[in-house]
């Protein structure tokens, strides 16, 4: 399932944004949106055998079919399951929407079906609500904080 979500409205931490440099304010967004995709990662991670993760980082596949998502001022996270390594969980998605009877088809050997167990689904849903506000109130805290850094590096430049 992917999502795209484009906050407009937010006038002013566009313009806040805008005054930081762009590879800057990448990592203020980057740093926001972990923190207010951790709860759908936490509650999925709860619902199944996987361990879900907030990541950037995408299978040759996966990266290949997502091609339109970077740019050069876009930030991309996603969330999904990953093994206990950090590496992907190919099977992650026969888990959450199950398969149809299978068979072998060298022996015709009925080797079971698997039900659907969503994860991802019901975690998306129980957290989009809360997700915009706080990726506002995280982005403006992230923002703050890299002001205070920038304004706190030049005092010790100028002594």
């Amino acid at each position: 399932m992917s999502v795209k979500m484009k906050i407009e409205g937010a006038g002013d931490i566009e313009r806040a944004l805008g005054q930081l440099a762009r590879g800057t304010a990448k990592g203020v967004q980057r740093r926001a949106m972990k923190k207010a995709l951790q709860p759908v990662a936490t509650m999925a991670d709860a619902l199944s055998p996987f361990t879900v993760k907030v990541t950037s980082k995408l299978t040759a596949r996966q990266a290949r079919e997502a091609r339109g998502d970077r740019g050069r001022s876009k930030v991309v996270l996603y969330v999904g399951p990953v093994q206990p390594d950090g590496s992907d969980a190919p099977h992650g998605h026969l888990y959450e929407f199950g398969t149809g009877p299978r068979v072998q088809a060298s022996t015709g050997r009925f080797v079971g079906a698997m039900p659907a167990r969503p994860f991802m689904r019901p975690a998306w849903d129980a957290n989009k609500a809360q997700m915009l506000e706080t990726l506002k109130r995280e982005t403006w805290a992230e923002i703050e904080k890299t002001v205070e850094r920038a304004r706190r590096k030049a005092a010790r430049a100028g002594s």
